[in-house]
């Protein structure tokens, strides 16, 4: 039996979990509101605070599971990608405690850990399984094969779809995060209301910036005709600019699913929150006999319940990291 500790640290929410032989018992997420008043994270405010929350963070998924520091048979902690100033908080508190311990560090990649958050609760998928992975920094379809094997098939040539959801938010006034008041939003408007154009990428990858362009042009020249043009189509426009990501983020899949021929598609990262896209998703199983996977809502946004289950798949593959290693603000795939 392996007991394993789960630290995230990436961004702005300090969390912890305990594993315990591929059971995630608990899954503690401390988040930080001081970023709100300033429309989006703020790193050096972000270090400081992951400096106060992640010791009683730690201290409290121990006690909750009844576990005692020296009973644990490994520590896994994101080495990134993810803010440095943030990532040195989890990188040096995990190390410290190995040693102390004497016990194995496990770095975990962040995103590769959204893939893996499908492992914690069933039904879970089987290898092979397509993978889309959206968040505010990432946006990707991958090819997983197993939990050390995963190939990128298509990505974002540019800005991620989380990036492009929180900035429409912006230009409509919302308050950040905004990606969740437009779902919210959206659904009390009409999707067919406004069109806005869609990039032409080859392959499978995706662009997001001419989007963003496109729904800034068409705001401020509806503005200038009728000053209350936004707060007047608040719904129908959430319910548009929404329609049109998700359309985007689909149709991709669809053709990658079709190309790899996999019908076992699972969706991870912060926007696969999102209740249209789950919708969506579920609707498209039924038309093209998918198996979809959708993880619990606690395990789509940043958490340690994914570090800690990527912990206990690579404890066993006895994938272990060094006390020397370094954050990696830029970690490759």
């Amino acid at each position: 039996m392996a007991v394993i500790l789960g630290i995230e640290s990436s961004c702005d929410e300090t969390s912890a979990s305990i594993c315990i032989n591929g059971k995630v018992i608990n899954n503690e997420i401390a988040s930080q509101a001081i970023h709100e008043q300033y429309g989006g994270v703020v790193p050096e405010l972000a270090s400081r605070e992951h400096q106060r929350n992640i010791v009683p963070v730690v201290d409290h998924v121990l006690k909750h599971a009844n576990i005692n520091a020296n009973e644990l048979d490994g520590i896994a902690y994101t080495r990134g990608p993810g803010l440095l100033g943030a990532l040195l908080i989890g990188n040096s508190f995990a190390k410290s405690m190995a040693a102390s311990l004497s016990i194995p560090l496990i770095p975990i990649h962040h995103m590769k850990a959204h893939v893996l958050a499908h492992f914690i609760d069933d039904p879970k998928p089987t290898y092979p399984f397509l993978c889309l992975t959206v968040s505010g920094g990432h946006t990707q379809i991958l090819r997983v094969n197993s939990p050390t094997d995963m190939i990128i098939l298509g990505q974002t040539l540019d800005d991620a779809v989380g990036e492009a959801f929180d900035k429409a938010a912006k230009l409509l006034g919302l308050p950040y995060p905004g990606g969740p008041m437009i779902d919210k939003l959206a659904q009390e408007g009409d999707a067919t209301k406004f069109d806005f154009s869609k990039a032409d990428v080859p392959d499978l990858n995706y662009s997001f910036s001419g989007i963003k362009t496109s729904i800034l042009y068409f705001l401020r020249k509806e503005v200038q005709k009728n000053q209350n043009f936004i707060s007047e189509n608040i719904n129908d426009l959430a319910a548009s600019i929404q329609d049109t990501l998700i359309s985007m983020l689909l149709e991709k899949l669809i053709q990658a699913a079709k190309q790899e021929k996999v019908n076992q598609i699972a969706i991870a990262g912060g926007v696969s929150a999102n209740s249209r896209l789950r919708k969506v998703l579920n609707e498209y199983a039924i038309e093209h006999d998918w198996e979809v996977f959708i993880p619990d809502f606690q395990y789509c946004t940043d958490n340690a319940g994914m570090i800690a289950i990527s912990g206990h798949l690579l404890y066993e593959k006895k994938a272990f990291g060094l006390l020397s290693d370094s954050p990696l603000p830029r970690m490759p795939f």
